[in-house]
């Protein structure tokens, strides 16, 4: 507002022209074509305020800051800013209209205004209005102007044009000669609109009265305040040489292609001159107010009239060239003629779109919706007409797509489903291509990254995990491990492990096992006793750092692997009632291999480590007694004899096959009696003839003989049927005696053992869930004994052997069963 009052207040404008300038101030902007335009002088002072943007787009001016507005031209070079504090355009630079614009009536500025959060764009028009800062100049300051005496009265001289870089009224709107008596002025309007002057003679001339005239051409613009300038016109009078040449047109036309090359002919000017000889001959040139550029771009054959093609032409440069021609004859003194030449340069498609990216988001979320828009693009092609027409195209193969906005501009959005887990960036290719024939293309890339969100839980490597670990190892041990991954990155991919709470053995079983956070390892708390807790599991669960977090779990199976730390524990002949000494009696009439007594032991572990031997460790006679290596039968190597002392005493050591080697001793004392024969015949009586007590557990003997039968097959029926899925799967299918897939896996309810130990062959068989109370059977038969006899013995604790042995001392005689027993605890 100061701007215009100074300039006011400075020329003391008239009132109707005060008015029309602040009708111009306060009309700044208004919107065409929904777009925002402002108009503004030039020449405006650094951080003059165009307009208020925030107020004329609707924006909150206190998010312009947290939204970057920021503002980009077309113009290349920066001219305006805003003040993001008041939402209002400034003035940052030097503006003037003749640099930006040249002559052309209408000068504006396009601006594009960029707003992120959401992503907005504004296109805003600056029209600047062109203010009276430059006077008329004529080319030369001094002209000469040569004219013969027989000039008609009436008779025209093209003088130069004054040029003023201001367009519209400011521009040279009329010419003055200074007060002479034979000449006036004239001017002549073009079709462009400019203003030749004309010397027209009013009164002929008399070279010998005087031969030159000065005059002063002055040229005045419209602005206010009026500017102007001026030019010394020289006027010789030239003498005889009366006819000038005569142009067949005034205006010549021509179109000429931009790709024509040097040398090229554009069109021929053709003058004639009524005088004879040197007076009539005509050469061809440029006038002499041509330009540079004309000059440059053009040359004329003077003895023809021929205008050719000199320099590169460029359509987009400039699309018309219009200049002046002279045809000048040889007479004395020379008398010239003037004509105009309009050449139009035709557009060739020869420029390639240019795609501009306004402004890009990224990364982009990968749970961006569909719609989301990513960039603003456009494109621009200085050609024009078809040629200029441009069309833009998206990679089909990427997840994106254009979307018409404002003016020329496009949106790139989504146009798919985005998982980063698959592809982490995106690598967009965006086509421009003109409608010119052929048309031309280009391509830009665009690099959209996607960020993480926590969409994929933690994997584990596996569901189930089977791990195994020693009894009576020192607690803090690792005994397993487990892994899982996740897809996601940063902290969506931060896995931690931990233990879901459960109970074993009515124990939490945090009190058994922990695991590290990090790594997925699993220790001991404390060590295990196999004989107590053979097989347990433990739920893991692996979590992420996402938000909200993912978790999954997997199953771990603890297996308990059985050490030798039992040694085996005899069971008969019992010693809690008779102490360490066992008392068995013989005949003396015995045979050779007369079986004398059978001692039998069991071992609370399994495997190896329960496979018993006997030996004789010392003996009052060895020569007379051998014990069975597997079934401790105690027999009579040779026949007894008189000799023979009436009291043997037997040192019998029992071993386990573990490492380290266990054992135990047993003491029997055995007497040798006359006539004792009795008593055994009397026992297999009674064994052939039962009571009701044996009868009993016979019976029991033979269901369970069934049970054991009728599961033992549907065992074998299932190992079978697994077994030939698996080999349809692996291509193989293994059973190991102590360690196979149906031991491994806790959910089994039936086991089976076949084993060989020597001569003894026995089958064991385990019921029962692996985490419930289990039930154990196991048989043992010698072929060396002398009894076909089976005893199958539901497990129970070692205390309750006292009662078996009760019943088989009441039913049995002393070398006619055996026995073993595996105690399975609730894991």
């Amino acid at each position: 507002m100061e701007f215009f009052e100074r300039g006011m207040i400075r020329n003391k404008l008239p009132t109707w022209q005060v008015f029309i300038w602040w009708h111009h101030f306060f009309l700044l902007w208004s919107t065409i074509d929904g777009q925002t335009r402002y108009s503004i002088p030039e020449e405006l002072k650094q951080g003059s305020v165009v307009g208020n943007i925030a107020k004329d787009l609707g924006l909150v001016v206190s998010e312009l800051h947290q939204r970057k507005l920021r503002i980009t031209s077309e113009a290349g070079k920066q001219y305006f800013n805003v003040d993001l504090g008041k939402g209002e355009l400034v003035v940052i630079d030097r503006i003037d209209r003749e640099g930006l614009c040249e002559q052309r009536p209408s000068c504006l500025l396009p601006l594009e205004l960029v707003i992120d959060n959401p992503l907005q764009l504004h296109r805003i028009e600056i029209e600047i209005q062109d203010t009276n800062d430059n006077s008329p100049s004529f080319p030369t300051k001094e002209k000469v102007v040569k004219i013969a005496e027989l000039v008609n009265q009436g008779a025209r001289f093209p003088l130069e044009p004054a040029q003023d870089p201001d367009v519209s009224i400011n521009s040279v709107r009329s010419y003055l000669i200074s007060k002479n008596d034979h000449f006036k002025l004239t001017v002549k309007n073009q079709k462009d609109g400019r203003k030749i002057p004309e010397l027209a003679l009013e009164k002929p001339l008399d070279r010998e009265k005087q031969p030159v005239h000065k005059l002063i051409l002055t040229a005045v613009d419209g602005g206010d305040p009026v500017r102007s300038g001026t030019s010394e016109i020289t006027v010789i009078v030239l003498d005889i040489n009366d006819n000038a040449p005569q142009f067949e047109r005034q205006v010549y036309e021509a179109n000429v292609s931009e790709e024509a090359k040097p040398g090229t002919d554009i069109l021929n000017v053709k003058a004639t001159d009524a005088d004879e000889g040197l007076n009539g001959e005509i050469e061809y040139l440029f006038a002499e107010q041509t330009s540079d550029i004309i000059l440059s771009l053009f040359d004329i054959d003077p003895p023809t009239g021929t205008i050719t093609v000199k320099g590169i032409l460029d359509h987009e440069a400039n699309s018309l060239h219009r200049f002046d021609v002279t045809a000048k004859d040889k007479g004395n003194p020379e008398m010239d003629g003037h004509c105009s030449v309009e050449i139009k340069v035709v557009d060739i498609n020869d420029n390639v779109p240019e795609i501009i990216v306004t402004s890009l988001t990224t990364p982009v979320r990968e749970d961006s919706a569909v719609g989301t828009v990513i960039a603003l693009i456009s494109a621009k092609d200085p050609d024009s007409g078809d040629n200029g027409k441009v069309t833009l195209t998206v990679s089909p193969s990427s997840p994106f797509k254009l979307n018409p906005s404002v003016s020329n501009h496009h949106s790139l959005i989504t146009n798919g489903r985005l998982d980063r887990e698959k592809t982490d960036h995106y690598i967009v290719k965006i086509r421009a291509s003109d409608s010119g024939k052929p048309p031309l293309t280009s391509e830009k890339t665009i690099l959209v990254n996607l960020s993480d969100v926590n969409d994929n839980a933690p994997l584990f490597s596996q569901l189930s995990y089977v791990v195994y670990t020693k009894e009576n190892h020192a607690p803090g041990k690792i005994i397993g491990s487990v892994a899982a991954t996740d897809p996601d990155a940063g902290e969506n991919a931060k896995i931690s492990y931990s233990i879901l709470d459960s109970k074993v053995q009515d124990v939490s079983v945090s009190s058994y096992v922990y695991i590290n956070s990090d790594n997925g390892s699993i220790y001991s708390m404390h060590s295990f006793d196999y004989e107590k807790l053979k097989v347990f599991q433990i739920v893991v669960q692996a979590k992420d750092q996402g938000s909200p977090s993912l978790s999954s779990n997997a199953t771990v199976h603890v297996f308990i692997l059985d050490q030798n730390d039992n040694a085996p524990a005899v069971i008969y002949p019992s010693s809690a009632a008779l102490g360490s000494l066992s008392h068995q009696r013989m005949p003396r009439s015995a045979k050779a291999a007369h079986l004398v007594t059978k001692v039998t032991a069991v071992d609370a572990d399994s495997g190896h480590n329960a496979w018993i031997s006997y030996r004789l460790a010392e003996a009052t006679d060895a020569s007379l007694f051998t014990v069975n290596l597997y079934t401790g039968e105690v027999r009579t190597k040779r026949a007894v004899s008189e000799q023979d002392e009436s009291s043997q005493r037997l040192l019998i050591e029992i071993k386990d096959d573990g490492e380290p080697v266990q054992s135990a001793t047993v003491t029997v004392s055995i007497l040798v009696e006359d006539g004792l024969h009795e008593p055994i015949l009397d026992l297999r009586h009674k064994v052939s003839e039962p009571s009701k007590k044996t009868g009993r557990i016979t019976l029991y003997l033979i269901l369970s003989l069934a049970s054991v039968s009728v599961l033992s097959l549907v065992t074998f029926l299932i190992l079978a049927v697994k077994c030939i899925r698996n080999s349809r799967s692996s291509g193989s299918c293994c059973m190991r005696r102590s360690d196979c897939d149906d031991y491994k896996n806790p959910n089994r309810n039936l086991q089976i053992q076949l084993n060989t130990d020597g001569p003894i062959k026995y089958v064991e068989v385990l019921g029962g869930d692996m985490l419930s109370q289990s039930q154990s059977f196991r048989s043992c038969m010698s072929p060396m004994s002398e009894y076909s006899d089976f005893t199958l013995i539901k497990p129970s604790s070692t205390t309750d052997f006292k009662e078996v042995i009760s019943v088989l001392d009441a039913s049995l005689p002393d070398s006619t069963w055996t026995f073993e027993s595996q105690q399975v605890s609730r894991t």
